[in-house]
Parts: structure tokens; sequence; C-alpha cells
């Protein structure tokens, strides 16, 4: 199944189900019961929104990140080994976790916003992973239960401000710099995760390319570990890391303008499209 959030037509947000270019809304049906697809997530009602609510097209919504309204957003920092490699850093033994908040995230199709004080702002292609369960030590071999499914995450990050201080999060909060979707999907309907691949295409040429099994830290660790410091809620995301082939450390490097295209493919899961706008 494929979980999304939107807005309607007439500017309203809702939640549902989507097959192709065509939404089911579900919160037609379901918004008295469960308010956004983060209340659906937590009565674990997933199940529900099949074959719920009208169809709309899916050119005729503005999409939202899956969850627009996550308690929190973990983002691990360099996990996988070919990023590691290309900044000149050792293999981490624990993860590297700074958070994003909602409002620097996008959702699929709408363009993210390049900030007025800065021209290095750098795309990050990752699989993001959306718990769906409250769950606190979290042991590696019972993770994989406490998951809701998976969506497309651009970690989109304005490069001179991260690197400030020692600290990334001024780089990796900018309002609507970041993008999640197009939508989540379940654990079932994507197999074995760690056989997919990720790829990162700007203006249609491959940037970064890596199959899920090159993380560092993988899927499992990174929930035994985050779980162990805070209680994970349904619907809270972890971002696990980006590539090698990040427009920084390019030769010459690559940084996101007004009227580029990135794309976050990633098999199995889907493409998350995201244009550029400069900040009005």
């Amino acid at each position: 199944m494929r979980l999304v959030s939107f807005l309607r037509p007439d500017g309203t947000a809702s939640y549902g189900t989507a097959e192709g270019e065509t939404i089911r809304d579900a919160g037609v049906e379901l918004a008295g019961k469960y308010a956004d697809l983060r209340a659906v997530l937590a009565a674990g009602a997933t199940a529900e929104l099949a074959g719920k609510g009208p169809e709309l097209a899916m050119g005729d919504v503005t999409m939202l990140p899956p969850v627009p309204n996550p308690d929190k957003i973990l983002c691990i920092g360099l996990n996988y080994m070919s990023h590691i490699k290309e900044t000149g850093r050792d293999k981490p033994t624990h993860p590297s976790i700074f958070n994003r908040y909602p409002s620097s995230i996008l959702g699929h199709g709408v363009p993210l916003v390049r900030p007025k004080v800065s021209t290095e702002f750098d795309y990050e292609g990752e699989l993001a992973v959306v718990i769906g369960k409250e769950c606190r030590h979290v042991s590696e071999a019972d993770a994989w239960d406490v998951i809701a499914g998976y969506s497309c995450f651009n970690d989109g990050s304005i490069r001179d401000f991260q690197r400030h201080t020692s600290q990334f999060w001024p780089g990796k909060s900018f309002e609507a710099s970041g993008s999640m979707g197009p939508w989540i999907v379940t654990p079932d309907e994507v197999g074995d995760i760690t056989k997919q691949r990720l790829t990162t295409r700007i203006n249609g040429n491959v940037e970064q390319q890596a199959g899920i099994d090159d993380l560092a830290i993988n899927i499992p660790q990174m929930i035994a570990y985050a779980s162990t410091v805070i209680k994970l809620l349904p619907g809270d995301v972890i971002a696990t890391g980006t590539p090698g082939g990040v427009g920084r450390f390019r030769k010459p490097q690559l940084y996101l303008e007004p009227g580029m295209t990135a794309e976050i493919e990633i098999t199995g899961v889907g493409t998350l499209v995201n244009g550029v706008v400069d900040e009005a």
C-alpha cells in the first residue's frame, strides 16, 4: 500500500492511498475517526484506508510530506561507505544523529527553496524509514517490526551554514529546503529494503547511486540506538544517510540553482521529484 498526505484543490488537508497517478481521498470517509495519517499510523489502521474515498488525479492536488506533522525527524549523517570515503572520514561506530523540523520538508512536486543567504544549496538523496509503533529500547532483532514503511527523502543542505560550527543543524534546517515522498510504501510491498537501490538525478544526470546495503550503520542498528535515547512514536521519520556524489565533493562542485530538478529514486519505493526556486 502507498500512503499519502496532500492538499485538496480547495486547499484543505487530507490523506489516503495512491495507485499510479491516482489518489483515493480516504479522509473524506475517515477524517472523523483519524485526523491525519499520523493518527492512522498510531492506531495501526492503515488497512482501513484500502479502497476508501473518491479518486483524485495526483496532478490536481498538492502533495505534502507523507507524514506532515511527525513528532521528530532524525537524520543520520555520514552513513554510506561511499560518502564516508569521499569525505575522508573513518567508518563510524555509532550513528551521527541530527534533527530536522517539519517546516524544512516539502512534498513531492513542490519546489525546493534556495535561501537568500547562500548559493551552496546541495542535494542528498536518502531512504526514509517511518516508524509505525510507539517503542523504546528496541532490539536490533525486533527493529523491523516497528517500521510502518519507507519513503524517498532529499536532505537538502546549505553547506556553508552547515560548516559554521561542528553542529549540522543550521545547514540542515532552512525553511522548505528538503523534501519527502511521494508516499510511504508499506514493507509488504517493498520486500527486502536492503536489496533496493538509491539513485539521485540532477537535471536527469545520475549524481548518486548506491545499494541500501552500503549503509555503514544499518536500519536495525539505527532504530535500536535511537530508541535507547528517546521514545519513538508512530509517524517519526529516520532519514538514513546519503551515498557518495553530493555536490560539495564533486569536481567541479554542483549546487542546486533555480530551474534545476532533483529526483530521488529508490527501487521498490518510488521517485521523489522537486524543482528549485529562489527564496522570494
